[in-house]
């Protein structure tokens, strides 16, 4: 089973970016009543203030996203469009070196 590894950003609106960290606390928290397997996932906000970077290791056997199935994550996508100035782009990562990033 391989890791497939995402990276997702983007910038809210200035006006925005506090109700955004909220949305993801909800993910956290979901995430740790959860537990699914097969998913390490980190949220950061980045010195601006405004942009969020998201990484997700998956490492399901059929690959797909444990994420994806959660209610608060499915909550954060609904209004991101309209959170954004701009909008989230997600990027596969190939890994060439970590030390415990996601052990």
């Amino acid at each position: 089973m391989a890791s497939k590894i995402v990276m997702v950003r983007y910038k809210t609106k200035p006006d925005r970016a506090g109700e955004n960290a909220q949305y993801i606390e909800k993910i956290f928290a979901e995430l740790r009543l959860t537990s699914p397997a097969g998913l390490r996932y980190a949220s950061f906000k980045l010195s601006d203030g405004v942009s969020f970077v998201h990484i997700a290791a998956i490492d399901t056997a059929d690959g797909s996203n444990p994420l994806t199935q959660s209610a608060a994550f499915q909550s954060f996508l609904a209004g991101i469009k309209e959170r954004c100035e701009e909008q989230p782009v997600a990027v596969e990562l190939s890994a060439v070196g970590s030390y415990r990033l996601f052990d």
